[in-house]
C-alpha cells in the first residue's frame, strides 16, 4: 500500500507556489487513491491532469499498482480544511451542527478553531405580538460542526 504521509508530502510540496491547495486523500485497502484539491480561484482539468502525471512519475507503478483519481472538490462538497472557509468568506453557507440544527448564513469570520456565520432568524421579543426578523450572529467550534458547505442558490 502507498504510504499516505509521503503521498501528502509530495502533492504539497508540487502544489507549493499556487493558489491550489491539497483537501483530502484517501486511500482504499485496495489500493485506490483518490485525492481532492481546490484552489483560491479555479481548478482546471489541465492542472489535475498535470498532477496526476507528478505523482505516477514520483510513485512507480512498478513497485505498487494502484488507481489514481485526482479531481477538484464539488462545489456543494463539505468543507474539509480550514483554507475553504476562508476561500468562501462573505459567501452564504450551509451549517450542520453537532446537535442536528442546520444553519443558513453569511460565513463572516474563521478563526483558528472556529468560524462565524451572519443569519437572518425570526425573533419574538418579549411584549411583541410577532417575531421580527434579526441579524443573529453564531459561532461553531470546527469540533462541533458535522459538516459546513457552500450554499448554492438559484
Amino acid at each position: 500500500m502507498i504510504d499516505k504521509q509521503a503521498l501528502t508530502k509530495f502533492i504539497e510540496s508540487r502544489l507549493e507556489g499556487t493558489d491550489l491547495y491539497l483537501v483530502d486523500i484517501t486511500i482504499s485497502p485496495d489500493n485506490s487513491i483518490v485525492v481532492e484539491i481546490d484552489s483560491d480561484t479555479s481548478v482546471d482539468i489541465d492542472r489535475c491532469v498535470e498532477l496526476t502525471r507528478a505523482i505516477e512519475a514520483e510513485f512507480s507503478r512498478d513497485d505498487e499498482d494502484y488507481d489514481l483519481e485526482v479531481g477538484s472538490c464539488g462545489l456543494t462538497s463539505p468543507f474539509k480544511v480550514r483554507r475553504q472557509y476562508e476561500k468562501n468568506r462573505g459567501k452564504e453557507v450551509e451549517v450542520l451542527a453537532a446537535d442536528g440544527k442546520k444553519y443558513k448564513g453569511l460565513l463572516q469570520g474563521v478563526g483558528e478553531d472556529s468560524f462565524t456565520i451572519i443569519s437572518e432568524e425570526k425573533v419574538k421579543k418579549e411584549g411583541a405580538k410577532r417575531p421580527v426578523v434579526e441579524k443573529v450572529e453564531r459561532t461553531f467550534p470546527y469540533a462541533d460542526v458535522k459538516y459546513t458547505k457552500y450554499l448554492l442558490q438559484f
